[in-house]
């Protein structure tokens, strides 16, 4: 039987690894069609070219259905599939609502993926593989974003619990919708500006099968864009 699900996105992609690596830890099956945004195919399943569409075959045994949007398609994958759960509860990690881990997602998506990716991961991969610049040829020319980058992983350790997880003990979304961003910092000489407690934590997410499971073809293992 063909799994259920196909996910349109490459490995890549940042949005595309967070829903991957929920898809993982939650046992579900699927299909992985490795498209770059903006392709024919990435419009062909979103109305924008964005990554990652979801596509959920034969809803009431008649039909697929495309879910688009990293958010929407993790509330589905938790509608269908509650355990193991990925939320929070009041009193985690030193949060008061649950509603605050949907809050660190928003962060992580619309904060953390320009500051990280934009500003700094994607020109200095592209600035290495170019083989024209030096190192401080690169670096001058992403030191501004290297200092909204540092803004960004302050405030981001802030709303953190002093250890463990984003919310100590517990494993949410906010750690899936964080770790693939910081795991592309990691592997370029900017990660230097992790912290310890960042570093801690990626340390302990790396032990989880799902992320081992979803690092083929990701700038974390050596991968380059597709």
């Amino acid at each position: 039987m063909s799994p259920p699900y196909t996910i349109i996105g490459t490995p890549f992609s940042t949005f595309t690894r967070s829903i991957t690596l929920g898809l993982h830890y939650k046992g579900l099956s699927f299909n992985q069609v490795r498209v770059t945004p903006h392709s024919d195919t990435a419009y062909q399943n979103h109305p924008f070219g964005f990554l990652p569409t979801l596509v959920i075959h034969e809803v009431d045994g008649k039909r697929d259905v495309k879910l688009r949007e990293s958010q929407a398609i993790a509330r589905y994958i938790d509608r269908v599939a509650p355990e193991p759960s990925l939320h929070i509860s009041s009193g985690d990690g030193g949060a008061v609502l649950e509603e605050q881990m949907w809050e660190f997602v928003s962060f992580a998506g619309a904060h953390g993926f320009p500051a990280v990716e934009k500003g700094v991961v994607k020109p200095r991969v592209a600035g290495t593989d170019g083989g024209k610049l030096s190192d401080a040829q690169i670096r001058g020319e992403i030191k501004t974003g290297v200092e909204t980058l540092k803004k960004f992983l302050a405030n981001i350790e802030a709303h953190m619990a002093p250890a463990g997880y984003v919310y100590g003990e517990k494993l949410s979304w906010a750690d899936f919708f964080l770790y693939p961003l910081l795991a592309d910092l990691h592997a370029i000489p900017e990660g230097e500006l992790l912290s310890n407690r960042l570093i801690g934590w990626m340390d302990k997410m790396g032990e989880l099968e799902a992320v081992k499971a979803t690092s083929e073809g990701t700038l974390s293992v050596g991968a380059r864009p597709p």
